[in-house]
């Protein structure tokens, strides 16, 4: 008889070890394929972190650059259109009603706000509230539908608080007493505030001609200004109320409301 041979096939301990290295591989594999998933999230972070930093720079800050460029030209222009005024002396109060300024079309300044308590003491005013023709650009918007400077009825404005050169950045800051003046062509409309009230965007009550009921005829000259609150949110509105005390001939100098000057 033949002798007997020994199997040629793998041992036991061989085929272990074989296992054992395919597992290593198959695990390095994995990790290879979990670390690359890894690298590009993180890269995809980084640059969304870097981009999201950029639109915060540019509506933070680059907005408000070219915004207060756009509205200090406006407001240069018309000094250069109405001519100078003298500074130095106090006109006086007029008697009778106000002259009704004068309107350029919808999203086009008629005039300019001068609040002495703010930072930013003056700045256009345009008719209409539209953000990117108006708002945006050019400074405060005029509700159409509301009154006109000195008319009775609720000559009611919006701005930014802010952003795009934030003209209402500081309406917070205003108490009962605070003249706020509207400067035309022909004219000084002083107001001075009453109250102000923090309300949700739908309120449109507020820029009623009575401010707060709209069913009730308006027997008075009122201001509203209208803005976001809070600061870097549009979750509510901050409203100032005003009301209409005098108005001067811009020909015979600055309202006293002025005279303390402006920056």
């Amino acid at each position: 008889m033949s002798p007997t041979h020994r199997s040629q096939g793998a041992s036991p301990a061989d085929s272990e070890a074989r296992t054992r290295g395919e597992g290593r591989r198959r695990s390095e594999r994995r990790g290879g394929t979990v670390s690359a998933v890894v690298g590009v999230a993180g890269e995809l972070l980084i640059t969304l972190g870097v981009l999201l930093l950029l639109f915060l720079t540019w509506q933070l800050w680059w907005t408000d650059v070219v915004a207060d460029r756009e509205q200090e030209g406006i407001v240069a222009e018309l000094d250069r259109e109405w001519g100078s005024v003298d500074k130095e002396r106090i006109a006086p109060r007029q008697e009778g009603p106000p002259p009704v300024p004068e309107l350029n079309g919808m999203d086009m300044v008629f005039g300019t706000m001068h609040v002495p308590a703010f930072d930013r003491t003056r700045f256009p005013l345009a008719e209409g509230v539209s953000l990117e023709k108006v708002l945006n650009v050019k400074g405060v918007g005029h509700y159409p539908e509301t009154a006109l400077p000195g008319q009775v009825g609720n000559f009611s404005v919006a701005g930014h608080r802010n952003t795009y050169g934030r003209p209402f950045e500081d309406i917070a800051r205003l108490k009962p007493g605070d003249p706020i003046v509207v400067e035309t062509g022909n004219a000084f409309y002083v107001y001075e505030v009453t109250s102000h009230q923090v309300v949700n965007p739908d309120q449109n009550e507020v820029i009623a001609p009575t401010p707060g009921d709209p069913t009730v005829e308006p027997t008075e000259a009122m201001l509203t200004l209208t803005a976001c609150h809070p600061m870097y949110s549009a979750r509510e509105r901050y409203i100032v109320h005003a009301k209409f005390a005098y108005w001067t001939d811009r020909a015979d100098g600055i309202p006293e409301a002025l005279a303390g000057g402006e920056e």
